[in-house]
């Protein structure tokens, strides 16, 4: 199979190009990360929430570019069918859709007031009315996945779309002192070590670019 390369923006503040790269090592295919400059006026509008659509990341692989999240996951199942990127269950295959169309499609006031940041850390954060409503609902979906299909991910005993869907969650909970318990805290700590992510995480902290309007204190 050809080698596929990923277009990524910011390690450090961009979720969707978390959520491509953690797709793209589940389905297991050989693929190079290749940024993008995170100062080009449309990726920047991208990570400031200024855009109407996201194109990055984008996967480009054997001649075909796909940059839409939900997409490269649709893809990547195809080329991919043996990766197990959906559970083998018809109804845990719905609900993993399900549950990742709701996290690419939603949780609007999570998204503008905890962006992505893995450098940063906001101990005592104030989260607003709006973003504890996401919160909860999150925490919904979690614990019913878990309860359901058994854990330690949300689909069983490996990783699914859907866990690579909310991986950036989890990041945005350790950046702005979320506090979990139980069954949600123990998934998020399963998420915090996933190596892929951890991976990624190391690669952040070595970048030197600083989004200042991302920086910024509520």
């Amino acid at each position: 199979m050809a080698e596929a390369t990923l277009l990524i923006s910011s390690r450090n503040y961009s979720s969707w190009s978390l959520r491509g790269f953690l797709l793209a090592r589940q389905s297991g295919i050989r693929f190079r990360t290749q940024p993008v400059d995170p100062s080009d006026p449309a990726t920047r509008a991208e990570l400031l929430l200024q855009s109407s659509s996201i194109l990055i990341p984008c996967l480009i692989h054997d001649g075909v570019r796909v940059w839409d999240t939900l997409a490269i996951a649709e893809y990547l199942n195809e080329i991919a069918p043996d990766a197990g990127m959906y559970p083998p269950d018809r109804a845990a295959r719905a609900r993993c859709r399900a549950i990742s169309g709701e996290m690419h499609a939603g949780f609007t006031a999570l998204r503008s007031s905890l962006p992505m940041n893995l450098r940063g850390r906001r101990p005592g954060f104030a989260v607003w009315s709006g973003a504890r409503a996401d919160i909860q609902r999150i925490v919904e979906i979690w614990t019913e996945c878990l309860e359901t299909w058994g854990g330690p991910w949300l689909f069983g005993r490996r990783p699914s779309v859907a866990d690579a869907m909310y991986a950036p969650v989890v990041t945005r909970f350790v950046t702005y002192d979320v506090a979990l318990d139980g069954t949600a805290a123990a998934f998020a700590a399963q998420i915090e070590a996933w190596p892929d992510l951890v991976e990624w995480t190391a690669a952040a902290e070595a970048e030197p670019e600083q989004i200042e309007d991302l920086e910024v204190e509520f």
